[in-house]
């Protein structure tokens, strides 16, 4: 894109525009997904991009660094805060419950493509209005299933060839183990306190999970020397997370263990994951899951076991891309914006029949374009040419008193000419 215009309005700070080059690739990665949660039996839910501000607050955490400082709230007109959701995971809990899905069918299994918003700083991969594209699980504590929601992610990323990705998983407890790693970990943090972050400082009191999920060096270093969280966990979180890593093996998932990997959002428990690629630099995640057998019970439902995982989709494109770049995959000559015909019009006394032309090509299935500034036939092949079109139909009145179409095969120069718009059709599609 050329540069912007600093005159006009601008979009605000941390949104992107997408443009129809950069649109193919949304699409790519959007079918890929579709097709895979569909595969594996889950079914779209599209819930509003914003929420009661509660939502968010019960959900998430109060002391989360989205809550304190990222989210997007305001007021509507009838006193209600409400705000753009950070994240949908809460969203889809909330219309579980709103709903009473679990009556119905205790077991559901979504997905979900869209934006989220945060007040982030922008940068590579991370905006103000981003993407996600995720899948939940309700209703089953079985850990086969966390080992599930992964393997989905990966068949994703594999169907669209992305090379080097890193899948990191970790046992983070549960309400009853995890009171007392909390205060283990505020003990041996409290030894470094002067060395963290003025962030992780404030978090050792706050939410001292957090400063494990720090990205700063010196807390990246610091964290090596605290104990691990699968030290301090019960036997009951121990045997789900043996069988996670035991149905990673029967299916040969390769993994790694990241023993201080917690999530930075309170709901989770037990199993916690993080697909990460070097692209990304040091904030290197580009899918983050878990389970959060405890996230519906703490917006007012019941007891509900569940567990899934949210993709950043501007975040996976840079990393898509960069593994194309190294694997140099070659470029298709034709752009795929390319008409396959482009009508060229001689004379005013044409554009009419052309039109037509235009629509029945159109019925029939066909990418076809016309001109519509009235420029003249020779500007017209330049934009043709411009365009990629693979094909030309060049009409003037010649033509359509004979009752003939004429068509140009712009790789080759060949011309046919045919007196109905099937036999057109079916030469087009026969060399797409």
């Amino acid at each position: 894109m050329g540069k912007s215009n600093e005159k006009c309005v601008q979009a605000p700070l941390g949104m992107k525009d997408i443009f129809p080059e950069e649109r193919l690739l949304w699409v790519e990665m959007e079918n890929a997904a579709r097709e895979e949660f569909e595969i594996a039996g889950y079914h779209e839910i599209r819930t509003p991009v914003f929420e009661d501000t509660r939502l968010f607050v019960r959900s998430i955490g109060e002391a989360t660094d989205i809550v304190e400082k990222e989210m997007y709230t305001f007021g509507d007109s009838a006193g209600t805060s409400i705000t753009l959701r950070p994240e949908n995971t809460a969203s889809v809990m909330r219309a579980y419950l709103q709903y009473e899905l679990y009556k119905t069918k205790k077991f559901q299994k979504f997905y979900y493509i869209g934006p989220m918003f945060r007040k982030e700083r922008p940068q590579a991969g991370r905006l103000r209005q981003f993407h996600q594209m995720g899948i939940e699980a309700i209703g089953s504590y079985d850990p086969l299933l966390d080992v599930e929601t992964i393997k989905v992610a990966t068949r994703v990323y594999d169907r669209l060839g992305l090379g080097g990705y890193v899948v990191k998983v970790n046992t983070i407890g549960c309400e009853k183990c995890r009171p007392g790693y909390r205060e283990v970990l505020k003990e041996e943090l409290s030894k470094y306190k002067d060395e963290l972050c003025e962030l992780c400082k404030a978090r050792i009191d706050r939410n001292v999970f957090r400063v494990l999920d720090c990205k700063n060096k010196k807390c990246k270093e610091i964290r090596k020397n605290v104990s691990n969280t699968e030290d301090h966990t019960c036997n009951d979180c121990l045997e789900h997370f043996k069988i996670v890593k035991g149905a990673f093996e029967e299916i040969n998932l390769e993994y790694t263990i990241d023993p201080h990997l917690v999530r930075g959002l309170d709901y989770y428990t037990k199993t916690v994951y993080e697909i990460t690629h070097s692209a990304m630099g040091a904030r290197d995640t580009i899918c983050a899951g878990g389970r959060y057998d405890n996230l519906v019970s703490d917006i007012g439902g019941p007891p509900t076991g569940a567990v899934g995982f949210a993709a950043g989709m501007e975040a996976s494109m840079i990393a898509l891309l960069k593994t194309r770049e190294e694997n140099q995959k070659p470029k298709s000559d034709t752009s795929p914006l390319a008409p396959d015909v482009y009508i060229v019009s001689i004379g005013d006394e044409s554009r009419n029949y052309c039109f037509k032309l235009l629509n029945e090509l159109r019925q029939g299935g066909i990418k076809v374009d016309m001109d519509y500034e009235c420029r003249t036939a020779k500007a017209q092949m330049k934009v043709a040419n411009k365009l990629d079109s693979r094909f030309t139909i060049i009409m003037g009145t010649d033509e359509i008193e004979k009752g003939v179409i004429k068509l140009k095969n712009m790789q080759t120069g060949d011309e046919d000419f045919s007196e109905n718009t099937d036999k057109i059709i079916q030469i087009v599609k026969g060399n797409i």
